[in-house]
């Protein structure tokens, strides 16, 4: 399965936290104490409260998005095409 179907997400950073889970188990098993490392730095409130914020911003960018789509997809069909 791809990334997107797999998570099932909506906000934009279901690729950068793949990346970094790939980076994070390949370090960890060839240098554990740099992984616990990164898994203590990925746990510092400012970076978590950064990554929540961004995961709640952008999955509104998101919704609007698709809602957006949706108005265009109707008035599509009314205005150009003709359908009710």
């Amino acid at each position: 399965k791809s990334i997107f179907e797999r998570d099932n997400r909506r906000d934009w950073l279901v690729i950068p936290d793949a990346v970094a889970a790939y980076v994070y188990e390949t370090v960890n098993k060839m240098f554990p104490k740099v992984g616990q490392f990164l898994a203590d730095a990925a746990q510092i409130p400012v970076i978590v409260g950064t990554r929540n914020f961004l995961i709640r911003e952008t999955s509104k960018l998101s919704i609007l998005a698709e809602q957006m789509m949706e108005k265009v997809k109707t008035l599509w069909n009314t205005k150009v095409l003709g359908y009710y």
